[in-house]
């Protein structure tokens, strides 16, 4: 077994520690991300520790953390808040400590969280992760725990959060895959545009789901609601529709001024697919230089439909993928792509 030459002694695996996060663990939280990612990691709540306790004192997030024999936190993966249904949560922000990357600690902190952990739970019924595309490796671990690929994000991440360990040379792709721990049947309408894909996508996921063709226009006299994000780091704008009105081409108006404004490389947009007008509201948005990224099952509960717009040019070449299924999704948001440019 590797030597661990922070603690120069040969670290068994049988000594180390995997459970839930505790609050003497946030100081060996930021040291992890500073040894990993040094100051680049994007999400700034990892680099504060009493932001941390906080996060998983209100149940923001939930870290689960490896330790080894002397104390030190040495691998982390987190389930936490990022869509708009606060009982989804994302599967992220997981690393290891370079020196102790050949133990698998990545999967044995999986296998306790779906084996263990999540059954346990009754605020999580929906998890899905979001795995680079520079490497396959966490696109694997996903689909061994039981999720399905579901969206490909182009020219997601800046080539900066991965200055630490120069493992990209430009924006790297993320890869989305879901996993449902509570069903919750419910209708989709889907616009006529993207049919085929998304009988496709759906066609693995183990929750049922009625599908039907999106043909109603955008609501007449209602004006559209929604939630914008940024995240300055990563030049990208996320947008929650949570209502298109009749006057969605003035909201997109009003968004793509000030993501403009600050210099943003993406936008992806989050559609309804709960709303029998989805349709109308994609079509916009394919006028407008939009183009397919996947599906998003439970995003507001109901589904969500990602379309994403691009200021900068995506590099396919340079996306990793694991398996077929991703290879498929691909093909299909390249040849969306196609059609914007």
């Amino acid at each position: 077994m590797k030597r661990n030459k922070q603690e120069n002694v040969e670290e068994p695996v049988s000594s180390l520690e995997i459970r839930a996060f505790r609050p003497d663990d946030a100081a060996g939280v930021v040291k992890l991300f500073k040894a990993v990612y040094g100051d680049g990691y994007p999400i700034r709540l990892f680099y504060d520790t009493d932001a941390i306790i906080k996060a998983n004192e209100v149940g923001e997030n939930h870290a689960i953390v490896a330790r080894s024999s002397s104390g030190e936190v040495i691998a982390m993966v987190n389930l936490f808040r990022s869509a708009p249904y606060g009982r989804l949560y994302e599967l992220g922000a997981g690393l290891v400590l370079k020196e102790n990357r050949k133990l698998g600690l990545t999967k044995r902190i999986m296998n306790y969280i779906f084996d263990e952990w999540v059954p346990q739970r009754t605020d999580i019924e929906e998890t899905f992760g979001e795995a680079v595309c520079n490497h396959p490796y966490m696109q694997r671990v996903a689909i061994e725990q039981g999720h399905f690929e579901t969206a490909l994000e182009v020219a997601l991440m800046p080539v900066e959060a991965y200055d630490q360990e120069k493992s990209a040379a430009g924006r790297v792709a993320g890869l989305l895959a879901f996993r449902s721990h509570r069903p919750h049947p419910h209708r989709v309408y889907v616009p006529e545009a993207y049919e085929g894909q998304l009988k496709f996508l759906y066609s693995v996921l183990d929750e049922d789901r009625t599908l039907l063709i999106s043909d109603k226009g955008l609501p007449e006299g209602e004006s559209s609601e929604g939630k914008v994000t940024f995240f300055d780091f990563a030049q990208v704008a996320r947008v929650a529709v949570h209502r298109a009105g009749s006057d969605f081409g003035d909201y997109l108006d009003n968004v793509e001024k000030e993501a403009a404004s600050r210099n943003a490389a993406v936008i992806q947009v989050w559609i309804k697919l709960s709303s029998p007008s989805s349709a109308a509201a994609t079509e916009i948005l394919r006028q407008r230089g939009y183009f397919l990224g996947g599906v998003l099952p439970r995003w507001f509960n109901e589904d969500g439909l990602l379309m994403q717009k691009l200021f900068v040019n995506p590099d396919f070449d340079s996306i990793q993928l694991y398996s077929d299924r991703a290879r498929q999704i691909f093909a299909m948001v390249k040849k969306d792509w196609e059609r914007t440019i």
